[in-house]
């Protein structure tokens, strides 16, 4: 059996104004760096050590990762990052307030562009687009594949063209892997692993820096997956306090 973690980022300055984040780089709150903190203490009293790592080339989750590691004394492991798991590109959404987007469009628009699996919100402009490619950070990446608006199924993708390159190589080669990235892209990595539907995405969520562990079998197919806090396994079902669905309040923490 094989153990694969995976780890949202803790909170952003982003999440806690409330706004659409998307491909903004933008750090972690005190809260966030505590949540790291505590992700990389529940890791090292349940024995988990890792071989290499796994992150996008955001901060956001690179901070939450190098804490995660500080934390279990694993800073020496090495790590990699690819824009391949940075989050869902919210296109001309990003940076802006959420509340102020639903008052403009309506709930039901701003649900569906979030929430849906093949819409996309509205494009960034040319001009937003040609400073990404200007950015160092992207420098080795094509242009047609910086997007100006990406879907779940967009953000599939190119999570999936990682963990087949990149990822599942490692595991193979019995390599104990963490992945730190963000509510989409682990989504959509989740999604491919549970073999989940496209309408069945709608009330998948990925809580900041709970660890989510899976247990895969020599063909890398799930056993079984489970979050993991201070006292071990959390039961079946139980839903972290601040994955409530019903609250919209706790839907800022998708973007």
């Amino acid at each position: 059996m094989k153990k694969l973690v995976l780890i949202r980022h803790g909170e952003s300055l982003y999440n806690l104004e409330n706004r659409f984040t998307g491909w903004k780089d933008v750090d972690l709150t005190d809260d966030g760096y505590n949540e790291a903190r505590k992700a990389g203490a529940i890791l090292k009293k349940h024995g988990f050590i890792f071989d290499v790592a796994h992150t996008s080339v955001l901060k956001r989750a690179i901070r939450t990762l190098w804490i995660t590691l500080h934390e279990m004394d694993l800073v020496w492991i090495p790590v990699h990052k690819s824009w391949r798991l940075n989050e869902r590109h919210y296109g001309g959404l990003q940076g802006l307030n959420k509340d102020e987007v639903t008052e403009k469009f309506g709930e039901d628009q701003v649900h569906e562009w979030r929430r849906s699996a093949d819409i996309r919100p509205p494009e960034i402009s040319e001009e937003v687009h040609l400073n990404e490619l200007s950015n160092p950070k992207y420098a080795s990446v094509g242009e047609g594949n910086i997007p100006f608006s990406e879907s779940l199924l967009d953000t599939e993708r190119r999570v999936l063209v990682y963990w087949h390159e990149e990822i599942v190589p490692s595991i193979q080669h019995n390599q104990r892997v963490i992945i730190s990235a963000h509510g989409n892209t682990l989504r959509a990595l989740v999604k491919y692993l549970d073999n989940i539907p496209d309408d069945g995405v709608v009330s998948l969520n990925i809580p900041n820096s709970i660890p989510l562990v899976y247990e895969l079998d020599d063909y890398l197919k799930p056993i079984r997956h489970y979050y993991l806090d201070e006292e071990g396994e959390l039961p079946h079902g139980k839903i972290p306090r601040h994955m409530d669905l019903d609250d919209p309040e706790n839907w800022d923490w998708m973007g």
